[in-house]
This record gives structure tokens, sequence and C-alpha cells, in this order.
């Protein structure tokens, strides 16, 4: 959970500022519903931990029965427990907003909480929390995809609900090396397809063609590392860090000359 909690930092701040004011924790669960990372209030410390809102506790659906953090990750799914939709009498103060978080393979790794022990929590209040778990949900995933692909292009994968967070990482010869699982979903990319090799054209079509922005900067980054290189294309591949045949791929593709 390491490089998930780092990626998960700036997320789970911001969702605190948003909800913790009014009586809310922002936990994030592993895959076993255990709270690795967790925001609060000082003054709410006290009964959140008495309500087991707190890291180490076990909040799975086989230990707790039904709960946000448990059911969420059996399901997959983003859901609300309020009150007494708890299994256990015990938790039924409770509300509990989640949503499950994919890694970069599109597996499922982690649940993203807000609960509130707040007896006057109106459920206008409680559809809000759920748009902003799920919002954060996916920026966490985000980030950690590009702390995984740092050596890649991110591209936003052509689907119809832009939000989604479907990303996919292009290498330096423009196959494609990794999808987020909302990308997996949209365009049916599989782990197999991946290994098979997978052109990032044949997904993106024209709409990366017609990027006039996206085109007009790998030309220019092509053009520079030529001059620099004195026209000798072994050594502008070099620097690029791809391959001849790749380069030369690409300066047909922009009509690129070699300078005399």
């Amino acid at each position: 959970m390491e490089r998930m909690i780092r990626a998960a930092e700036g997320s789970l701040n911001r969702l605190y500022l948003a909800v913790g004011g009014v009586g809310c924790c922002v936990m994030l669960a592993d895959r076993d519903g255990i709270p690795v990372e967790r925001r609060g209030a000082v003054a709410d410390d006290e009964t959140f931990d008495e309500w087991g809102l707190w890291t180490g506790t076990v909040w799975s659906e086989d230990s707790e029965g039904t709960n946000g953090i448990g059911t969420c990750l059996a399901d997959q799914r983003p859901l609300t427990i309020h009150r007494d939709q708890h299994f256990f009498s015990r938790n039924t103060l409770l509300s509990c907003t989640t949503a499950p978080v994919f890694d970069h393979e599109g597996n499922l790794a982690a649940a993203l909480d807000v609960s509130s022990c707040r007896s006057d929590l109106t459920e206008g209040f409680v559809q809000l929390i759920s748009v902003a778990v799920g919002d954060a949900a996916r920026r966490i995933e985000a980030e950690n995809f590009r702390m995984v692909y740092s050596n890649a292009r991110i591209l936003l994968a052509p689907v119809a609900e832009r939000g989604a967070g479907a990303l996919i990482a292009v290498d330096q010869d423009d196959l494609v090396v990794g999808a987020t699982r909302s990308a997996r979903l949209a365009l049916g990319i599989t782990r197999e397809t991946l290994a098979r090799g997978l052109l990032a054209a044949d997904i993106l079509g024209d709409q990366v063609r017609a990027n006039e922005d996206l085109d007009d900067a790998e030309r220019g980054v092509l053009q520079r590392a030529m001059a620099r290189a004195g026209g000798n294309v072994s050594a502008a591949a070099q620097s690029l860090g791809i391959s001849r045949a790749t380069l030369h791929r690409k300066l047909a593709r922009f009509d690129i000359r070699r300078p005399h």
C-alpha cells in the first residue's frame, strides 16, 4: 500500500477539507478492509476511535457484516450504508459512503470511505459526499497510474464520460503499456492484448492524429533533436531514447527531411 498511500495523500487532504468540518472522517482501507490512512478532526477523535473508525480496525464483511468499507470491497462498487442498513446493531449510528480504488492494472486495491456518526446527516448531503468520494477515488487511481508509468506518455482515452479516469500509458514506440480500469472496460483492453502489443493509434484512431497541439509538440521535439544531432538519425534517436526505425517512421509521418 505504500505507493497507493503516496498517490492518495493529496486527495485525502482535499476530501477531508470538504467534509471534515461537518463531523466526518476520511479513511483509506486496504483490500482486506483495514484502514491504513485516516483524516479527522482532533475534537472528534475520541468518538471515532470508540466506533472503530480508526486505522488498524478490521471492516471486512466477514468481520462486521454489511458495512461501507467491507461491502464496497465485496461488491467492488461505490455505495452508502446508512445507519440501520448496517448488519450489526453496534454500527447503526454510522453513515458510511465508500468507493473502490483500483490499481494500475485494474485490480481492486483499496476503498476510500467517508464516515459520520451525526444523526442529522441529510440524504441530500449524503449524495454530495458520494459524488466527492467517487471523484477522489478516480483522482487517486490517476495519480497512482502516473507514478507507475512515470516514463510514459499518459493520454486520456476517448470515452463518453470524460471524468471517468480512462487513461492509457504509451511508450516511445507508440505502444500501449498500461491502462486504468476505466480505459480497459471502455476500450476492451486486456492483459493479453497488452502482452501481444497494442498500438495507441489502433484504439485512439484519428483523435490523436487530429490533435494539432500534440502533433505540433511532437514535430517540434523531432526537429530539435535532428538539428542538435546535425542530421544524424542514429544520434537523434539515441537522444530521444527511441530506435532508429521508430525515428525514421516519425520523420516520415511528419515529412521532416534531414538537413543537407
